[in-house]
């Protein structure tokens, strides 16, 4: 992460290590001090301090400022999962289908992106982004990809030639690739802390350490209440701790599907975890890349190939590959949970992608394992990388959104349900890349849903 928040990289002993920085602002309350006042109202609650959640909060505040409204986090520090263990890019919205939300909003969010950081000081740099068809059978999809980006009215775009190509990036090399000038980078995490500030400057609450495990219609009024049942809503920590509250929306990630189900809703889409690593370039060798420079996708697999990625921190980061993760939030190898590993296993929509995807699925794992098979796909564009420039680095955890026939879910989803807390509650079940840089447009539409559905 870049070193103004989350943690910073530095090299020992031949390879990178991560150092926690300061976190959250620390007038962040904690849910504990919540113990013995079971009356907490909120007219909206919004359980997860992720990117997404914290902007719709920040948004639903500065649209309502006469209401009160929380944010529940489980852990101790904010944005702390997919928001905190991203590659930081700003994407400007190429390859998603046209007409689509994740075009669309990826192309508004990327506007607001930039011009909330202007507004706030936060550091981004606008370094640019190429597409590189490194063999001929990849630029007919290349320049589909160019077509494609031009009906998402992506700003800049344009196809370059190989001598192009070394202009903007002289390491890399390539027979034609997509220039889109207004990707960037920045520190998500930072962002995410200054939604935090806006919030709670607008009068909102941030509970940390509060993690929900039950939902229930109240019997009663709280206690101590003049308001009768205008807060019906229970909601429980793990630690036994409650608030009530009006209305839910729920950005709960890695656990979207699981909050669906506890506050009675569908189970589906369900969430299966992906575990991406990436590599580091030495510090000496971050010369050799400029910009962001990705492979063409190809449409036969679901997820995009290993890239090369810049940082805010001036390091390089070279991946991620995707692999099945044990665990919720693994971001080790070895990180195991038995109940995230069993709802995997025993979901027949995981089967069926497994099987559909399984040559490709092997190879992933067999580069994880193996840096040679890793620096080979990296050196089809920069030929100069070798196995003695790079380091394993961090990891970061996808909220893959599946369905029943094996599917992966590709855009966002947002939902409600049936019955007495069903009928109070919007769930965000599926944000996937590019939800940050989308997270400012995001927030609108979920804004406008919850002021449609609960006629705010």
């Amino acid at each position: 992460m870049a070193p103004v928040c989350g943690r910073a990289c530095v090299w020992r002993g031949g390879r990178a290590r991560w150092l926690r920085l300061p976190p959250a602002p620390a007038r962040l309350l904690p849910a504990r001090h919540l113990a013995g006042t079971p009356g907490s109202t909120f007219d909206v609650a919004v359980v997860g301090a992720g990117i997404v959640g914290l902007a719709s909060a920040r948004e639903l505040s500065l649209r309502h400022p006469s209401l009160t409204f929380g944010v529940l986090e489980k852990e101790k520090e904010l944005a702390f999962h997919q928001s905190g263990h991203n590659s930081g890019v700003i994407h400007s919205g190429i390859y998603y289908k046209p007409g689509s939300l994740k075009a669309k909003l990826c192309v508004e969010g990327a506007a607001l992106c930039y011009e909330y950081c202007d507004q706030k000081g936060i550091p981004y740099k606008q370094c640019g982004k190429l597409i590189v068809a490194a063999e001929q059978e990849e630029v007919p999809r290349l320049k589909a990809l160019y077509e494609r980006g031009l009906q998402n009215e992506v700003r800049g775009l344009k196809l370059i030639s190989s001598k192009e190509i070394q202009v903007k990036e002289p390491y890399c090399r390539g027979l034609m690739a997509l220039e889109s000038p207004y990707t960037g980078i920045v520190n998500y995490r930072q962002v995410a802390f200054a939604y935090a500030e806006d919030f709670q400057a607008a009068g909102g609450t941030v509970l940390t350490d509060f993690e929900v495990k039950g939902m229930e219609m109240a019997k009663e009024s709280p206690a101590g209440s003049e308001d009768g049942m205008k807060y019906p809503i229970v909601v429980r920590s793990s630690k036994g701790e409650e608030i009530h509250c009006r209305h839910l929306v729920s950005c709960a990630g890695l656990y979207s599907d699981r909050i669906s189900q506890i506050s009675g809703c569908s189970p589906e889409p369900r969430i299966v975890p992906f575990r991406g690593d990436y590599l580091v370039l030495k510090p000496e060798k971050c010369y050799l890349v400029k910009g962001n420079i990705y492979p063409v996708p190809d449409p036969r697999f679901p997820f995009l190939g290993i890239h090369f990625t810049p940082r805010m921190d001036g390091s390089v980061w070279l991946g991620p590959n995707a692999v099945l993760a044990f665990k919720r939030e693994g971001y080790r190898f070895y990180d195991f949970s038995f109940q995230d590993f069993v709802d995997a296993a025993a979901y027949s929509g995981l089967w069926k992608l497994v099987l559909r995807n399984f040559s490709y699925g092997m190879g992933e794992m067999y580069r994880a394992c193996f840096l040679s098979a890793q620096v080979k796909q990296l050196q089809k564009f920069i030929p100069e990388v070798t196995i003695d420039d790079i380091l394993r680095g961090p990891a970061g955890v996808r909220a893959q959104a599946l369905d029943n026939d094996g599917n992966l879910i590709d855009d966002f989803v947002f939902d409600g349900g049936t019955g007495d807390i069903g009928s109070r509650i919007l769930h965000v079940r599926n944000a996937p890349s590019p939800a940050a840089t989308s997270s400012l447009a995001i927030a609108k539409m979920i804004a406008n849903e919850v002021e449609r559905r609960f006629e705010l």
